[in-house]
């Protein structure tokens, strides 16, 4: 085989935003000769994470991973981003981290003799997060510590306040991806972070408020009303937040809590304590990791009456994602809980989408897959849930999901 005449593309382009799929091929291969294709790249905390399949060429002597089957490895089957999204951490546990935006992640992808294992050809994918002419704004305005993303044109855009995870820092690649689309958006830190406590004993409501003023104050911003979107802890103080402060007209929760959790949640008179846990429900799984599904109380019940949070004060409307395999706490049954609340109250404000073997993390797409991990509440590895395949596919849909929502109800 005459290696020098073997190319692999990286199809339209070797740079493309994070949530674009490329298409990977391979040509001037042997007919129907066997071929690997590995994927590697190396995140923010200097974590490796690799992906490998095997496939065959054709009686051309190409392969088009949009239509060829992997054969075997990482995945197998007919999977266009499978290289990406399958790609599983070196350090066991270790989720996907992306802390500086303003540089790509650098995704390399060879393809190696089936027999031999020699590098036939190779190419790197630029993964960025910003498009041009986009502004990162960092905001250090009275408390409220972040990151502002602010898209290129004339704007006024809507608003959007990014909440991540319980566990400090900031986390910006799914803020600066959504204001690509669109709109401005507020990676908001509350811990950790800039001069924010690293421990704190109760998080302040007025602080989310401050940050929610802020936002609709910038020249860039559309009114009246802002968008909120949250993931797992966060999602409760979308909740708080979409209940007792003005102002707020969408609010997208992922895999959330409908009851206050970890910590005390104040708001001037109001203290809501966190949602107790049932510490003997917590199970142990044949890895040696911990399945806290279980591991809270119902928030339902009337001795949690106090953490519930009283989302039929809230006027916004509401979407509400579910993870069905989500090992983190029982999404299912908080959605469904969230949902009978506002019908009770006579709102139909509300979405509730579920998807079938997904597990907690729905992120962005083509972000590798993250199955268990530290979970900074708990102090230990955890279970995170899913089947990478079905978990990529709700990431798919979700991330069109949130962004028809939030034109259709911020866009007025």
């Amino acid at each position: 085989m005459a290696f020098s005449q073997i190319r692999l593309k990286i199809l339209p382009s070797v740079r493309c935003l994070f949530d674009k799929m490329v298409q990977v091929k391979v040509e001037g291969l042997a007919p129907y000769k066997q071929v690997q294709l590995r994927s590697k790249l190396v995140d923010d905390r200097g974590v490796i994470f690799k992906a490998s399949a095997l496939y065959k060429a054709d009686e051309t002597g190409q392969v088009d991973v949009c239509r060829a089957p992997s054969l075997g490895g990482s995945y197998t089957g007919v999977e266009p981003m499978g290289l990406f999204w399958s790609m599983a951490p070196e350090t066991p546990h270790s989720k996907f981290l992306k802390k500086n935006v303003v540089s790509p992640t650098l995704v390399d992808i060879e393809a190696l003799c089936g027999e031999t294992g020699e590098v036939l050809g190779s190419e790197t994918n630029e993964r960025g997060y910003m498009t041009e002419g986009m502004r990162r704004i960092p905001v250090q305005e009275g408390r409220i510590r972040g990151v502002l993303f602010v898209p290129p044109g004339k704007g006024p855009f809507p608003g959007i306040v990014d909440l991540y995870t319980f566990g400090g820092r900031l986390t910006e690649a799914r803020a600066s991806l959504l204001a690509n689309k669109g709109f401005v958006v507020l990676a908001l830190a509350y811990f950790g972070y800039e001069g924010l406590p690293k421990n704190p004993k109760k998080l302040e409501l007025e602080y989310f408020e401050e940050a929610v003023t802020y936002l609709r104050r910038q020249p860039e911003v559309k009114g009246p009303g802002i968008g909120i979107i949250s993931i797992s802890h966060s999602g409760g103080l979308a909740l708080a937040m979409s209940s007792f402060l003005s102002g707020i007209s969408a609010t997208v929760c992922i895999n959330t809590c409908n009851a206050n959790t970890v910590i005390p949640l104040h708001y001037k008179d109001i203290v809501m304590p966190p949602l107790p846990s049932v510490i003997w429900k917590i199970r142990i799984t044949t890895s040696w990791l911990l399945n806290i599904r279980n591991a809270l109380s119902d928030p339902s019940l009337e001795k949690n009456k106090a953490s519930l949070i009283p989302i039929e004060r809230a006027s916004c409307q509401f979407l509400f994602a579910v993870s069905e395999d989500d090992c983190n706490w029982n999404s299912p049954l908080f959605a469904e809980q969230a949902a009978a609340t506002l019908r009770k109250h006579g709102k139909e404000s509300f979405e509730v989408v579920t998807y079938p073997k997904a597990g907690h993390f729905l992120e962005v797409p083509y972000m590798p897959y993250c199955p268990s991990a530290f979970h900074a509440a708990v102090g230990r590895e955890v279970v995170f849930g899913g089947e990478p395949k079905a978990h990529i596919e709700a990431q798919l849909d979700l991330w069109e999901r949130v962004q028809e929502f939030f034109k259709s109800h911020l866009d007025t």
